[in-house]
């Protein structure tokens, strides 16, 4: 298929022309100063209309900055998906204003394809409530729609595919972070493979320094300001979003090229600049990786992370204390391009990576689009799904069974799970948290090669404890957790989870469903209590399994499932009612 991928600014009009199987460019350009034009966007369109000539035109994928709350994933474009992101122009006045001017002039240019609109909040739908949740007012924040929604999310979800593609790991056995520096910037934490923080909030203004806007700023600051200028907030919006940043800085530029030029001659507003700009940067590098309980690699994207060698050492110096050892000479030689994406720029001793990766966010909306115009697979009517709840349990290695029950104690099987060769053991132990203790958790068998201790948020909060959310045997930079049994006890510096909602399956059956290992799909549970769809429920494929969905004690809680309930795999519902199974994008 091919896709036109149109990105509508707020004077310019750029477009690429994708064959979307190839990912080749057909044809590319860019119409400026477009509220110059007569006919504006409509007009703008007709020159890219004109230029393409003879190359198809099969679909058309708009990039749309904000998707508030409503749009979590691509969407055809209809009359009431422009209607929503209309009413999502109060989240981003800059951007959404011009997205929905293209995307209803390319309608009229192009009114028989499909139009799909892809977001840029979207890739940060995941981000847990904690990440995402400003310590307002509840009721206020939830009328107004406030919260950190996060911005660039094609260009995080794109380098951090390329980033598993050359580490050659699943993405879902990743901790990564994603820094896209250019006149827009953020700072993105992806683990398994999914944002769980992010530096840019409600708006794009949150943050690193950027080119024209200010970043993380003090609150009472936005006050004075509004104060000194006699009640004037869009002079204040003005000035934090359009004369501050570097800009503000340095005085001179919003360009670092500018600024790193006027630096080395010693202007010493432009080196505070440069030098601002780095340290929060680092600073939320060294964030994140805390969020995370580590990182495997750091990547740099976007036109400074991709071009600036000189800001690329400020970045990445000091950092061995997380495992990145930088190197300069690497450094100085990257290049990244189209045709060559990842540079590695770490030590070849370094225990965590730092990567240049040219980023490409028409390439993310070209799929995307192209996914959504040609239907994804529809669900085939199969057996349902048995849905088991997984209460707190505990796998341990041999070693750590003898430390607590004694060097002669064997492993005794209480009862067989479903399921193979897995079983409840005789033997519990007790969970010892900073707050509270919880007893009788049993040991399930066989032996495991590290220990793992699996809980409820329930659970969480009774031992005082912060588990991160992680698939099983996932247990690198978890939770630490005290274990006791009758012969003693072990402290265990990472091991304690919540567990990832997931489905067991066979290669038989996951041939059956048409999914794959690491997917992502949404399973509709019924029971006799309150019917709920399950989002995010990750398949897990191995010749020794059952099929079977495990979820939690609070999902079933939540859900009032009675024991024996059933789920079927289900999709997001598109415009014109087919059921269309959401997929992992796949790594190319």
């Amino acid at each position: 298929m091919h896709v036109l991928v149109i990105n509508c600014g707020s004077s310019s009009v750029k477009y690429v022309l994708l064959q979307s199987q190839t990912e080749a460019i057909v044809a590319s350009g860019r119409v400026e100063r477009v509220r110059e034009l007569p006919g504006g966007f409509q007009e703008a369109l007709q020159q890219v209309l004109a230029s393409l000539g003879d190359a198809p035109v099969e679909a058309v994928g708009h990039r749309v900055v904000h998707g508030g709350e409503r749009f979590t994933a691509p969407v055809r474009v209809t009359d009431e998906v422009v209607e929503g992101i209309q009413a999502c122009v109060p989240l981003a006045p800059l951007h959404n204003p011009s997205n929905l001017a293209g995307i209803e002039a390319a309608r009229a240019v192009w009114p028989d394809l499909p139009h799909v609109a892809v977001f840029d909040t979207a890739f940060h739908y995941h981000l847990p409530r904690r990440a995402r949740t400003y310590a307002l007012d509840a009721e206020v924040a939830a009328s107004a729609g406030i919260r950190r929604y996060g911005f660039h999310g094609m260009s995080h979800a794109f380098v951090a595919h390329q980033a598993a593609a050359w580490l050659e790991t699943p993405l879902a056995d990743l901790r990564l972070i994603v820094c896209h520096l250019g006149n827009g910037a953020s700072v993105c934490a992806v683990e398994a493979g999914h944002s769980v923080e992010t530096s840019m909030g409600m708006t794009p203004l949150e943050g690193l320094v950027m080119g024209t806007r200010s970043g993380d700023i003090d609150p009472g600051v936005v006050l004075e300001l509004v104060r000194r200028h006699g009640g004037d907030v869009e002079a204040v919006d003005a000035l934090l979003n359009q004369r501050s940043g570097l800009l503000g800085l340095s005085g001179v530029s919003n360009d670092l090229r500018d600024i790193e030029e006027r630096a080395a001659a010693g202007d010493e507003r432009c080196r505070a600049a440069i030098s601002v700009f780095a340290h929060r940067v680092r600073k939320y590098i060294g964030a994140y990786a805390a969020v995370m309980g580590g990182v495997d690699a750091v990547i740099l994207t976007g036109g400074i992370g991709e071009n600036g060698a000189a800001m690329r050492q400020r970045l990445l110096q000091r950092f061995e204390y997380l495992g990145l050892r930088f190197s300069e000479e690497r450094n100085a030689d990257a290049r990244v391009s189209r045709e060559a994406r990842v540079a590695d720029i770490s030590a070849r001793n370094s225990r965590v990576r730092a990567l240049v990766i040219a980023t490409d966010e028409e390439i993310m909306i070209a799929r995307e689009a192209a996914k959504v115009a040609q239907g994804a697979q529809e669900i085939r009517s199969l057996r349902p799904i048995p849905v088991a709840v997984s209460a707190r349990h505990v796998h341990v290695t041999e070693a750590t069974f003898h430390k607590l029950f004694g060097p002669d104690a064997q492993l005794t099987e209480r009862r067989p799970l479903s399921q193979p060769g897995q079983f409840a053991a005789e033997q519990v132990v007790t969970l010892v948290g900073p707050r509270r203790r919880l007893e009788n958790v049993r040991i399930l068998g066989p032996f495991r090669s590290k220990d793992q201790v699996e809980i409820s948020r329930t659970d969480e909060f009774h031992l005082g404890v912060d588990a991160p959310v992680r698939l099983s045997g996932q247990t690198a930079g978890s939770a630490p957790i005290t274990l006791e049994g009758p012969a003693g006890s072990v402290a265990l510096t990472e091991g304690l989870i919540c567990a990832w909602r997931h489905i067991h399956m066979t290669p038989e059956d996951a041939e059956a469903y048409g999914v794959h290992h690491n997917d992502e799909v949404e399973v509709a549970v019924s029971g006799h209590g309150r019917g709920l769809v399950f989002r995010d429920v990750v398949i897990r494929v191995d010749p020794s399994f059952k099929l079977e969905m495990h979820i939690d004690t609070d999902e079933a809680n939540a859900a009032d499932l009675p024991q024996h309930s059933e789920g079927a795999l289900v999709g997001v519902e598109g415009a014109e009612g087919t059921l269309q199974r959401r997929r992992t994008p796949s790594v190319p």
